[in-house]
């Protein structure tokens, strides 16, 4: 079974306007899983980590309901079947004053 991304829209124009994407990989983690979508698609990784290799502050990372920040981050333990979601932050709001 494949590992399957969900591509948000900022980032569909580096994966030809994909939404959602099977990779077969050997990934054993949201690294490699990364990396191996980042090889089929060059651009993504570029947008999702920090030139040292972390997760850039505006990007949270899911592995099914899960979001890496609590389950190890990039280490975090991926199997085929998998679902990994990228998301941009949201944040603020309005003021009810």
């Amino acid at each position: 079974m494949p590992l399957v991304f969900h591509i948000p829209g900022y980032l569909r124009a580096f994966t030809g306007g994909q939404s959602r994407i099977e990779i077969q990989a050997s990934a054993t983690n949201v690294g490699e899983a990364l990396d191996a979508l980042g090889a089929l698609y060059p651009g993504v990784c570029d947008r999702v980590l920090l030139e040292e290799g972390r997760v850039r502050p505006h990007v949270n990372v899911f592995v099914g309901k899960d979001s890496i920040r609590f389950t190890g981050g990039l280490g975090t333990p991926v199997w085929d079947g998998n679902e990994i979601t990228i998301l941009p932050a949201v944040s603020g709001g309005a003021s009810s004053t």
